[in-house]
């Protein structure tokens, strides 16, 4: 029995510090084995030439072109070839780094990990790291592209935050938090940051405890009226005291999967079943769901669903008043 391999996926736009980062985690003092799948929207291999002797035990090309383009069979053939090599010796490591180029959307990335067997049981998808630069990304956040970047993280790591002026930082953390109200920000200086900010952050375990933390559903600040309010993307956070109907519930996601299909990034939650002593999760990158039921509710504890749902032109009013209608009635 093989323990999976943790996967860390780093995105972000173009110029934002991608490779930058990747060398710091390669070069830093952790006493961990990292390959790297490494993926440029070039003809010349730049970055490969910058990463080869940073300490990667593997330094792969899926292709000339980012992986959602070609298609994620390339980047499922790369993640094959890295286990036989592990499994026959010629190569060890114990932890995965997917960087994606600037150009590429992390959602066919992410389902990679989920829709093929052998890589559901070999690797374990850890987070999604999107890097954005503070001195571009006010003019750069018009692109759904970005937004999408944005709206699949874990972790926003910002960027040249030497260049930007004080008050452009905060008002550009406060965009994001609209966008992504689950993923914290950090802040990267030149490519470096503490990897406990970086690695086993759990972004896709089923069994943890992040819904249960109240930043998830931290008030947001005023908007302010120099802000251009074009996102597509946007995440909305229900809270709900009233237990749920399981049945109702169901039929809430398989409407949710089946009307908004790929527009709806990631989406998270806990849930208080009605006749359920124990607390169901569930998760899904756009139309790949899982669930399963976790823990007893503690006596103590307060049993109440939380989920976050971050998508893109997701119609709040209508699936607001979906959650209402699945709400158990006595």
């Amino acid at each position: 029995m093989h323990e999976p391999i943790p996967v860390t996926v780093l995105t972000g736009f173009l110029g934002a510090g991608k490779t930058t980062l990747l060398k710091h985690i390669l070069q830093a003092e952790h006493g961990l084995r990292i390959a790297v799948i490494e993926n440029e929207f070039s003809a010349l291999d730049v970055d490969g030439e910058l990463l080869e002797d940073a300490g990667a035990v593997q330094l792969m090309k899926v292709a000339n072109g980012c992986v959602c383009c070609t298609g994620s069979k390339d980047l499922a053939y790369a993640l094959t070839v890295l286990l036989e090599r592990l499994d026959s010796g010629e190569l060890d490591f114990e932890r995965l780094v997917v960087e994606c180029t600037g150009l590429a959307d992390p959602g066919p990335v992410a389902q990679t990990f989920f829709t093929d067997d052998l890589l559901r049981e070999r690797y374990l998808l850890d987070g999604v790291l999107t890097l954005v630069d503070a001195v571009h990304a006010s003019e750069q956040l018009s692109d759904p592209l970005l937004q999408a970047q944005i709206g699949f993280a874990d972790r926003l790591l910002l960027t040249k935050l030497d260049l930007a002026e004080p008050a452009a930082v905060e008002a550009l953390e406060n965009r994001l938090q609209r966008i992504n109200r689950r993923a914290p920000i950090r802040h990267v200086d030149h490519g470096r940051i503490e990897l406990a900010e970086l690695l086993d952050i759990r972004g896709f375990n089923l069994h943890d405890e992040d819904l249960a933390a109240p930043t998830l559903f931290r008030p947001l600040r005023p908007v302010a009226e120099a802000v251009s309010l074009t996102e597509r993307i946007q995440s909305i956070a229900i809270r709900e005291p009233r237990p749920f109907d399981q049945a109702k519930i169901s039929g809430v996601m398989e409407m949710l999967l089946d009307t908004l299909g790929c527009d709806l990034l990631r989406y998270k939650g806990l849930l208080n079943i009605a006749g359920e002593d124990r607390r169901l999760l569930f998760q899904g990158v756009q139309q790949i769901y899982a669930a399963d039921w976790e823990r007893d509710w503690l006596p103590d504890e307060a049993r109440e669903s939380r989920v976050v749902l971050i998508g893109m032109d997701l119609p709040e009013e209508r699936i607001r008043a979906a959650f209402e209608r699945a709400v158990a009635r006595a």
